[in-house]
Parts: structure tokens; C-alpha cells; sequence
């Protein structure tokens, strides 16, 4: 199954391409720049600033010809050369953004991360940075023939339905869904306390609903608990909260998740496998919660080193 491109022009964005070493595995724009959103980064359309992630197979040799073309993107740790910049590259969500860059009349700000951290990423959920970026809509600009990328795409969104099933009751809506996808990357995230609009998600949700139902209808399709009603743009869901149907989803979910449930439920000193402990969470009726706090603990922990980061690599 094909992860779904938008398809709107991305004339623009391939313009903004142009400026780059081309050996990128995968290239998106994502955010306020690219969709439109609710409340007070709607009004600034057109300013706002252009965010980009590009996932490379090489950051050592790809950062190398980026210092060559675009050196003043990066801060002083140019100075340090590229095999430096990759070792800050490497802390926290493994990804190195250089901000507030003009390019062709626009603000832009780029992420650059490895391949195989980005894979890891999406199938395992490690530091849920840009996993949970690729949850939400984004413009895919360009895209290698990467099977295990193409796969790892997959699972990252198929993981945040079971996700989110598990955190909503049983019967919800369409926009309930999409609403706590979008809100996974954000829990346990302090910037959403300071200086972020906490109604964030639902701002970028409520404009957004045809690009969610786009990224998700064929995993809704295939999913055996929702009759998705396609040409009306609805799904009717009715979710197992057995702690049978609870377990098969819990055990569904990736391994860091896993591992984080495991360490909030288990005492220390106890030693216990991950499927007894995720079978007692099963039977727990804070089940979604105790999911939830596993998210929080794997995005407030990236989130905290990721924003450190940007005390050296911003220019």
C-alpha cells in the first residue's frame, strides 16, 4: 500500500529542492506553511514560515556538500565541519535543523535526519519527532524506491490508529479520531505548556479533515473495527474494549511504547515479561491513560534534548 501524496501543486517546494544536495531519500514540507490552519497562524497565509524534513542515507557526506553550497544556513558549528555537525545531529530526535534561512523570497527552516534513524523512528516510535510529524498531513516533495522506508511509512500510521483506539472510548467520530492522532506527538511535549497555542491540534484538524481522511482512508478501510463510509466522509467505529480486543492492540503497539508502559507499570524490582505486564494493562480500566503516559514519557524526552539542541545549531 502506497503512502497517499497530496496533490496539490508543489511547484514552490521543489524550487526550495533546487537549493540542496539532491541525494535525499525523502523530502516533505509540513505545517502552517504548507496547510492551512485555524485560529492565529491562519492569518498570516503566505508569511508564514516554510518547514521541511530531509531524510538522507549519508548525513556525514550530505552535510559535507550542503556546507559547500549553503554554508551560511548553518550556525558556528560550521566551524566544526560536517562529521561534528552529524554527532550533534545524532542527540535526542537524531535530527539537525537549520532556521530561519531566506530562500526564494520565504523564510524557510530545514531538518535533516538520517534514513535509518527516520525508519526506526517510524516503526519502533523512539523519540516520536518526526514519526509524529508524519501522523499529520504533510507534502511529500520527493521519494526514493526505500522498501523498509515505503513499509516503515506504513506502520508508523497504522500504529497511531491502534493508538488511538486504545485512548478513545468505544464509539467516536471521525474528527475524534483525527483529533487524537494528531494530538499523539504532542503529549508530554512542554512547549504545548510554554510558548505553543495549546489548541494547536484542534487548528490544524478542523481545516485539514479531507488531507486526514487521504493519509488514513486505506488503513480505515482494512481496519475490521470501523465501517468507513467513504463517499460521506464518515466512519462508524465500534472498538473492542475487551481486555482480549484491549491486549491484541496493546501488543499491536511499537516497542519503545511498549518498553515505556512496561517501566510505568512494573515495580522495581519485579521482573516481568512485556506481555504478562501489557495483559494486566489490558485488564486496567485506565488502559488509554496508562498508553497515554507512555507517549507523553517518549515525546517529553526528545522534545527537552531536541529544543536544547537549538541553542547551538540555530543560525
Amino acid at each position: 500500500m502506497a503512502l497517499p501524496a497530496l496533490s496539490s501543486s508543489a511547484v514552490k517546494f521543489r524550487r526550495v529542492l533546487a537549493h540542496f544536495p539532491q541525494e535525499l531519500s525523502l523530502a516533505f514540507a509540513y505545517g502552517s506553511g504548507v496547510f492551512r490552519q485555524a485560529g492565529a497562524a491562519a492569518e498570516h497565509g503566505e508569511n508564514n514560515m516554510l518547514d521541511f524534513v530531509f531524510a538522507v542515507d549519508d548525513s556525514v557526506t550530505w552535510h559535507m556538500m550542503n556546507l559547500l553550497k549553503n554554508r551560511g544556513h548553518y550556525s558556528f558549528l560550521k566551524f566544526f565541519g560536517p562529521k561534528q555537525i552529524t554527532s550533534i545531529q545524532s542527540y535526542g530526535a537524531g535530527i539537525y535543523y537549520n532556521t530561519l534561512v531566506p530562500c526564494n523570497g520565504r523564510m524557510i527552516k530545514y531538518g535533516v535526519i538520517s534514513t535509518e534513524a527516520l525508519i526506526d523512528d517510524l516503526f519502533h516510535w523512539k523519540t516520536l519527532y518526526v514519526a509524529g510529524r508524519l501522523q499529520k498531513p504533510v507534502k511529500i516533495l520527493t521519494q526514493n524506491e526505500n522498501s523498509r522506508l515505503q513499509a516503515a511509512l506504513v506502520s508508523n500510521l497504522k500504529s497511531a490508529v491502534t493508538a488511538a483506539f486504545l485512548m478513545l472510548p468505544e464509539s467516536f467520530s471521525e474528527e475524534e479520531l483525527y483529533m487524537q492522532i494528531a494530538g499523539l506527538s504532542y503529549s508530554g511535549d512542554f512547549r504545548m505548556i510554554i510558548g505553543e497555542d495549546r489548541s494547536k491540534v484542534q487548528n490544524i484538524v478542523k481545516p485539514n479533515i479531507a488531507h486526514f481522511q487521504k493519509l488514513y482512508s486505506n488503513i480505515l478501510q482494512d481496519c475490521p473495527q470501523v465501517v468507513y463510509k467513504h463517499h460521506l466522509g464518515r466512519l462508524e467505529a465500534s472498538i473492542d474494549k475487551s481486555p482480549e480486543g484491549q491486549f491484541t492492540q496493546l501488543m499491536a503497539l511499537p516497542k519503545t511504547l511498549q518498553q515505556k508502559i512496561t517501566s510505568l507499570v512494573n515495580p522495581p524490582g519485579k521482573n516481568r515479561d512485556v506481555e504478562e505486564i501489557l495483559l494486566q494493562v489490558a485488564h486496567d480500566p485506565e488502559c488509554g491513560f496508562v498508553v497515554h503516559q507512555g507517549i507523553s514519557g517518549i515525546v517529553r524526552s526528545s522534545s527537552i534534548v531536541q529544543s536544547a539542541k537549538t541553542i547551538l545549531t540555530a543560525g
